[in-house]
């Protein structure tokens, strides 16, 4: 077997479907499986992957384990040559495995690949490439010093600024909501640290994998949707397992800092605020909807709906914000990333339309927890 897909599920069941479903149409032509690891959700997740896709592997953990525990169980169930991390909340092209497995860039020395991702408004995640958050790189991270010097390589390490987004090449650090690795490597490293619960797990995954001797590379070419905020609430818990995640990574690898230290403290403090203003009317005032598909879609709105049946037939309305509605029956998944990326704008948001449970499905940002209407 070719492929493994490990998508590691907790509560996000409607996300989940979608995420399937895009992987079950990218793993067409490849020799692969889908494996979900459920973390003890509480909604219907388990459920609907039994009823919906039986063909998946199922693993129903009784507790929450942890993003590492989890997906380690996930691989010790794996039989490809090639392992794919994934998040549920996570939307692939229907190219995307077979671009990256076929790419260039599978060296004997290559470790993870990842790619561009992009979040449910269309705009680039700068966190899909970056470089080893020494205490000096978290530190012009922080306090924003990578902005104001996006060209000197003494401020712009932390998203690997070296490399334009469409720009492929080799990066220090790939993000664990989409990394493909050769399964005997994962293995060999020992896998995500358990001792670490979440959000350092990637850094210090990337980073043995170039301990040991081998190269990371982000591919530009082929784009995956993170929405992102649906898996991730940025609240006092989100800061205070950010900040035990990171201590534990520079335990692990560097000497104790106490520089690092407090500057977690302020900066903790300074994205609390930050990420809790961002939060805060998020969900626009929507004045159309476009929808592209060749049927008929209820969606209880007293709002104009207008239907198209060509992407190329859209015209952006500048007074207005238009929602845009994809019926994913009707359009490829790379077709609308593809649209997402050409139309991102601050008046215009996106929902895919899931025809088999009869739902729309998206975010407005990655600050977003992201929205699912059942229609």
């Amino acid at each position: 077997m070719q492929l493994s897909v490990i998508i590691l599920n907790y509560n996000v069941r409607y996300f989940l479907e979608q995420c399937v479903l895009s992987v079950q149409k990218a793993l067409e032509g490849i020799d692969g499986e889908i494996i979900v690891i459920d973390n003890a959700s509480s909604d219907d997740s388990c459920q609907m992957i039994k009823e919906k896709f039986p063909n998946v592997t199922l693993i129903e953990n009784k507790d929450n384990l942890g993003f590492p525990k989890g997906n380690n169980i996930g691989v010790a169930q794996a039989k490809g040559e090639f392992i794919c991390i994934l998040n549920p909340d996570t939307v692939v092209a229907e190219d995307t495995f077979s671009k990256i497995l076929n790419t260039e860039h599978w060296q004997l020395n290559t470790g993870i690949i990842g790619c561009k991702l992009i979040d449910g408004s269309g705009k680039f995640l700068p966190e899909c490439k970056r470089g080893v958050p020494t205490p000096w790189v978290a530190f012009t991270k922080i306090f924003g010093l990578y902005k104001l010097f996006p060209k000197s390589s003494w401020f712009n390490q932390y998203y690997a600024m070296h490399l334009d987004e469409n720009q492929s090449g080799q990066v220090d650090i790939l993000v664990g909501a989409f990394m493909i690795m050769k399964r005997d490597l994962y293995l060999k490293i020992g896998g995500f640290d358990e001792n670490c619960f979440m959000y350092s797990d990637d850094i210090d995954l990337s980073y043995l994998v170039k301990k040991a001797g081998y190269s990371n590379y982000y591919f530009a070419d082929t784009t995956v949707i993170h929405y992102k905020g649906e898996s991730t609430i940025r609240d006092g818990l989100y800061m205070k397992r950010f900040r035990e995640a990171m201590q534990f990574f520079y335990k692990k690898h560097f000497k104790k800092s106490w520089f690092f230290d407090v500057m977690m403290q302020i900066g903790s403090f300074a994205f609390s605020l930050v990420k809790r203003n961002q939060q805060k009317n998020i969900k626009p005032n929507i004045d159309k909807f476009i929808v592209f598909s060749d049927k008929d879609i209820n969606l209880k709105t007293d709002k104009s709906v207008e239907y198209l049946t060509d992407l190329n037939q859209f015209q952006v309305e500048e007074n207005k914000h238009v929602e845009i509605i994809f019926d994913i029956d009707f359009l490829d998944f790379k077709e609308v990333i593809f649209f997402m990326e050409k139309h991102k704008k601050s008046n215009i948001s996106f929902k895919n339309y899931i025809s088999k449970s009869n739902y729309l499905i998206g975010s407005y940002n990655s600050n977003d927890k992201g929205e699912v209407i059942l229609l």
